[in-house]
Protein backbone atom coordinates (compact mmCIF):
# COMPACT_ATOMS: atom_id res chain seq x y z
CA UNK A 1 0.00 0.00 0.00
CA UNK A 2 1.02 3.57 -0.37
CA UNK A 3 0.35 7.01 1.71
CA UNK A 4 -2.18 8.63 1.01
CA UNK A 5 0.64 11.57 1.49
CA UNK A 6 1.52 10.25 -1.73
CA UNK A 7 -1.43 10.71 -3.57
CA UNK A 8 -1.67 13.87 -2.49
CA UNK A 9 1.30 15.24 -4.05
CA UNK A 10 1.07 13.78 -7.03
CA UNK A 11 -2.12 15.87 -7.47
CA UNK A 12 -0.59 19.15 -6.10
CA UNK A 13 1.95 18.70 -8.72
CA UNK A 14 -0.54 18.70 -11.39
CA UNK A 15 -1.88 21.82 -10.01
CA UNK A 16 1.88 23.34 -9.63
CA UNK A 17 4.09 22.15 -12.34
CA UNK A 18 6.29 24.31 -12.29
CA UNK A 19 9.96 24.44 -11.04
CA UNK A 20 10.20 27.23 -8.61
CA UNK A 21 7.21 25.27 -6.61
CA UNK A 22 8.75 21.74 -6.89
CA UNK A 23 12.20 23.25 -5.86
CA UNK A 24 10.46 24.42 -2.42
CA UNK A 25 8.47 21.03 -1.90
CA UNK A 26 11.31 18.94 -2.79
CA UNK A 27 11.28 16.94 0.19
CA UNK A 28 7.66 16.29 -0.41
CA UNK A 29 9.10 14.70 -3.30
CA UNK A 30 11.69 12.67 -1.70
CA UNK A 31 9.12 10.93 0.64
CA UNK A 32 6.51 10.72 -2.05
CA UNK A 33 9.35 8.56 -4.07
CA UNK A 34 10.83 6.69 -0.96
CA UNK A 35 6.80 5.43 -0.09
CA UNK A 36 6.43 4.62 -3.98
CA UNK A 37 9.98 2.76 -4.18
CA UNK A 38 8.56 0.55 -0.56
CA UNK A 39 5.69 -0.22 -2.39
CA UNK A 40 7.75 -1.22 -5.17
CA UNK A 41 9.62 -3.71 -3.20
CA UNK A 42 6.61 -6.19 -1.66
CA UNK A 43 5.74 -6.30 -5.18
CA UNK A 44 8.83 -7.46 -6.53
CA UNK A 45 8.98 -10.65 -5.24
CA UNK A 46 5.03 -11.60 -6.32
CA UNK A 47 5.53 -10.87 -9.65
CA UNK A 48 9.29 -12.97 -9.84
CA UNK A 49 7.28 -15.72 -8.68
CA UNK A 50 4.73 -15.42 -11.35
CA UNK A 51 7.43 -14.40 -14.25
CA UNK A 52 10.86 -16.46 -14.33
CA UNK A 53 12.01 -13.88 -16.56
CA UNK A 54 11.55 -11.33 -14.15
CA UNK A 55 14.28 -11.15 -11.62
CA UNK A 56 13.16 -10.93 -8.10
CA UNK A 57 16.94 -8.60 -7.45
CA UNK A 58 15.66 -6.09 -9.86
CA UNK A 59 15.90 -3.09 -7.69
CA UNK A 60 13.00 -0.86 -7.22
CA UNK A 61 14.77 2.22 -8.29
CA UNK A 62 14.99 0.71 -11.72
CA UNK A 63 11.30 -0.37 -11.91
CA UNK A 64 10.26 3.75 -10.38
CA UNK A 65 10.15 5.90 -13.98
CA UNK A 66 11.66 9.31 -13.77
CA UNK A 67 9.49 12.30 -12.52
CA UNK A 68 11.10 14.67 -15.10
CA UNK A 69 9.59 14.89 -18.77
CA UNK A 70 11.47 15.23 -21.58
CA UNK A 71 10.24 18.30 -22.85
CA UNK A 72 12.42 18.90 -26.09
CA UNK A 73 10.29 17.93 -28.72
CA UNK A 74 7.11 18.20 -27.05
CA UNK A 75 4.42 21.07 -27.03
CA UNK A 76 3.44 20.31 -23.38
CA UNK A 77 6.34 22.16 -21.67
CA UNK A 78 5.36 20.96 -17.91
CA UNK A 79 8.62 19.80 -16.36
CA UNK A 80 7.25 16.97 -14.32
CA UNK A 81 4.85 14.52 -14.34
CA UNK A 82 1.48 14.23 -12.94
CA UNK A 83 1.88 10.45 -11.72
CA UNK A 84 4.85 7.84 -10.79
CA UNK A 85 5.14 4.84 -13.16
CA UNK A 86 6.29 1.82 -12.87
CA UNK A 87 7.69 -0.30 -15.41
CA UNK A 88 8.19 -3.98 -14.34
CA UNK A 89 10.26 -5.50 -17.65
CA UNK A 90 13.03 -7.83 -17.69
CA UNK A 91 15.52 -5.34 -18.86
CA UNK A 92 14.88 -2.90 -16.07
CA UNK A 93 12.94 -0.19 -17.33
CA UNK A 94 13.04 -0.51 -20.88
CA UNK A 95 9.71 -0.20 -22.30
CA UNK A 96 10.17 -1.64 -25.93
CA UNK A 97 8.74 -5.35 -25.15
CA UNK A 98 6.32 -7.32 -23.72
CA UNK A 99 5.90 -6.09 -19.86
CA UNK A 100 4.02 -5.15 -16.68
CA UNK A 101 3.40 -1.16 -16.24
CA UNK A 102 1.73 0.51 -13.15
CA UNK A 103 0.47 3.71 -13.56
CA UNK A 104 -0.12 6.06 -9.79
CA UNK A 105 -2.01 8.94 -10.91
CA UNK A 106 -5.59 10.34 -8.96
CA UNK A 107 -8.59 9.57 -11.00
CA UNK A 108 -6.44 7.75 -13.76
CA UNK A 109 -4.58 4.72 -12.15
CA UNK A 110 -3.99 1.52 -13.73
CA UNK A 111 -2.22 -1.92 -14.38
CA UNK A 112 -1.01 -2.05 -18.04
CA UNK A 113 0.58 -5.33 -19.45
CA UNK A 114 1.59 -6.20 -23.05
CA UNK A 115 3.19 -4.58 -25.68
CA UNK A 116 3.12 -0.77 -26.81
CA UNK A 117 4.08 0.44 -30.54
CA UNK A 118 6.27 -2.53 -31.01
CA UNK A 119 8.56 -1.86 -34.36
CA UNK A 120 7.01 -2.89 -38.14
CA UNK A 121 9.33 -6.09 -38.11
CA UNK A 122 7.99 -7.38 -34.63
CA UNK A 123 4.37 -5.97 -34.67
CA UNK A 124 4.35 -8.38 -37.99
CA UNK A 125 5.71 -10.63 -35.85
CA UNK A 126 2.78 -11.05 -33.10
CA UNK A 127 -0.08 -10.69 -35.89
CA UNK A 128 0.94 -13.35 -37.50
CA UNK A 129 1.34 -15.24 -34.39
CA UNK A 130 -1.88 -14.06 -33.55
CA UNK A 131 -3.27 -15.20 -37.31
CA UNK A 132 -1.85 -19.23 -36.83
CA UNK A 133 -2.52 -19.46 -33.70
CA UNK A 134 -6.03 -17.96 -33.01
CA UNK A 135 -7.24 -20.49 -30.98
CA UNK A 136 -5.22 -19.77 -28.18
CA UNK A 137 -4.89 -16.04 -28.31
CA UNK A 138 -8.54 -16.08 -27.99
CA UNK A 139 -8.58 -18.95 -24.96
CA UNK A 140 -6.36 -16.02 -23.16
CA UNK A 141 -8.12 -13.14 -23.56
CA UNK A 142 -11.54 -15.14 -23.18
CA UNK A 143 -11.02 -16.52 -20.47
CA UNK A 144 -12.36 -15.60 -17.51
CA UNK A 145 -9.27 -15.11 -15.17
CA UNK A 146 -8.37 -12.10 -17.98
CA UNK A 147 -11.93 -10.72 -18.89
CA UNK A 148 -12.61 -10.16 -15.20
CA UNK A 149 -9.51 -7.84 -14.33
CA UNK A 150 -8.68 -6.64 -18.28
CA UNK A 151 -9.56 -5.33 -21.08
CA UNK A 152 -7.59 -5.41 -24.24
CA UNK A 153 -7.01 -1.31 -25.33
CA UNK A 154 -7.70 0.13 -28.71
CA UNK A 155 -6.06 3.47 -28.19
CA UNK A 156 -3.70 2.46 -31.33
CA UNK A 157 -5.68 1.22 -33.89
CA UNK A 158 -5.66 0.80 -38.09
CA UNK A 159 -8.41 2.27 -39.70
CA UNK A 160 -8.18 -0.28 -42.45
CA UNK A 161 -7.04 -4.18 -42.82
CA UNK A 162 -3.40 -4.08 -42.13
CA UNK A 163 -1.47 -5.30 -45.11
CA UNK A 164 -1.16 -8.99 -46.44
CA UNK A 165 -4.74 -9.13 -44.20
CA UNK A 166 -8.15 -9.59 -45.81
CA UNK A 167 -10.87 -7.12 -44.23
CA UNK A 168 -13.49 -9.76 -43.99
CA UNK A 169 -11.13 -12.40 -41.54
CA UNK A 170 -12.13 -13.08 -38.72
CA UNK A 171 -9.67 -11.71 -36.36
CA UNK A 172 -9.69 -8.46 -38.38
CA UNK A 173 -10.17 -6.01 -35.40
CA UNK A 174 -7.36 -7.43 -33.50
CA UNK A 175 -4.96 -7.40 -36.19
CA UNK A 176 -5.92 -3.81 -36.64
CA UNK A 177 -4.00 -3.21 -33.48
CA UNK A 178 -0.80 -1.75 -33.17
CA UNK A 179 -0.30 -1.86 -29.45
CA UNK A 180 -1.43 -5.07 -27.32
CA UNK A 181 -2.16 -3.55 -24.16
CA UNK A 182 -4.36 -5.19 -21.25
CA UNK A 183 -5.59 -2.42 -19.20
CA UNK A 184 -6.73 -3.11 -15.47
CA UNK A 185 -8.44 0.01 -13.74
CA UNK A 186 -7.94 0.96 -10.51
CA UNK A 187 -9.47 3.07 -8.02
CA UNK A 188 -7.21 5.47 -5.80
CA UNK A 189 -8.85 4.19 -2.38
CA UNK A 190 -7.47 0.26 -3.23
CA UNK A 191 -3.74 1.71 -3.31
CA UNK A 192 -4.32 2.98 0.30
CA UNK A 193 -5.18 -0.79 1.39
CA UNK A 194 -2.65 -3.27 2.12
CA UNK A 195 -5.03 -5.74 -0.16
CA UNK A 196 -3.80 -3.85 -3.28
CA UNK A 197 -0.45 -6.17 -3.12
CA UNK A 198 -2.34 -9.55 -3.34
CA UNK A 199 -5.06 -8.18 -5.87
CA UNK A 200 -1.84 -6.87 -8.25
CA UNK A 201 -0.64 -10.44 -7.77
CA UNK A 202 -3.74 -11.97 -8.83
CA UNK A 203 -3.83 -9.40 -11.44
CA UNK A 204 -0.11 -10.57 -12.76
CA UNK A 205 -1.41 -14.26 -12.72
CA UNK A 206 -4.02 -13.36 -14.89
CA UNK A 207 -2.24 -11.28 -17.32
CA UNK A 208 0.93 -13.64 -17.51
CA UNK A 209 -0.24 -15.77 -20.73
CA UNK A 210 -0.67 -12.85 -22.64
CA UNK A 211 2.25 -11.79 -21.85
CA UNK A 212 4.64 -15.14 -22.47
CA UNK A 213 2.08 -15.47 -25.85
CA UNK A 214 3.66 -11.83 -26.69
CA UNK A 215 6.69 -12.96 -25.56
CA UNK A 216 7.11 -16.24 -27.68
CA UNK A 217 6.12 -14.40 -30.73
CA UNK A 218 8.91 -11.92 -30.54
CA UNK A 219 11.22 -15.14 -29.85
CA UNK A 220 10.41 -16.46 -33.28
Amino acid sequence: MIKPETLVFITDVAQNNNREWFAENKNRYETAKADVLAFIDQLIPKLAAIDPEFSIDTPAKKCLLRIYRDVRFSKNKDPYKNNFGISFNIKGSDIHGPGYYLHIQPGECFLGAGFWMPEASVLKSVREEIDYNTSEFLSIIEAKSFKNIFSLSEEDKLKKAPKGYETDHPQIELLKLKSFIAICPLKDDEFLKPEIVDKLKTAFESVYPFILFLRNAVAQ
